[in-house]
């Protein structure tokens, strides 16, 4: 089961992640991963433009595996907070790691570098983890956890020049 957080959406419109966030929501589709969508994904997205918040829509219900910011979680959280891993204006990336690791969820995936998909970040936050008795998680990029079949490396090295085409001069 993998975690989403509300950036893996978003990335399906920034032209930087927009090919490996296709790439990770056709596993999705293929069966290859199951989505744990929290109520604070939905709570996101409810504030999010209306094509961004439309991307669940395409997934089968049996692809998703609802999971609720509880107390334990925000207790998580909060403890992640008194560490000072960040700042209290990043208490909705603290809910989401938090949220995933109560849930026993393998790995979480987002496009946020700053304060989630960061390694000393990642330390820290399981770091907190084990101390308080749950395991370490996983926390990667879409990017990070494809599988990488032939059909998958011949589909990216397609995309990647169909994109250069146009750039180049005769």
């Amino acid at each position: 089961t993998v975690y989403i957080d509300t950036s893996v959406g978003g990335g399906l419109f920034d032209e930087e992640f927009q090919l490996w966030t296709e790439l990770f929501f056709k596993e999705v589709m293929e069966g290859k991963y199951k989505l744990a969508v929290s109520d604070i994904l939905f709570r996101e997205l409810q504030n999010a433009p209306t094509h961004v918040g439309n991307y669940l829509d395409d997934l089968t219900p049996e692809s998703i595996v609802a999971i609720q910011l509880n107390q334990e979680a925000q207790q998580l959280a909060d403890m992640y907070l008194e560490e000072k891993i960040v700042g209290f204006k990043s208490l909705i990336d603290c809910q989401h790691i938090a949220t995933a690791t109560v849930h026993n969820v393998e790995v979480l995936v987002s496009w946020s570098f700053k304060h989630i998909v960061n390694l000393d970040k990642i330390r820290l936050y399981n770091s907190v983890n084990l101390r308080e008795g749950y395991r370490t998680i996983e926390i990667r990029t879409p990017r990070e956890i494809l599988h990488h079949g032939e059909s998958s490396i011949l589909m990216t090295q397609c995309v990647l020049i169909s994109k250069l085409i146009p750039t180049l001069k005769p």
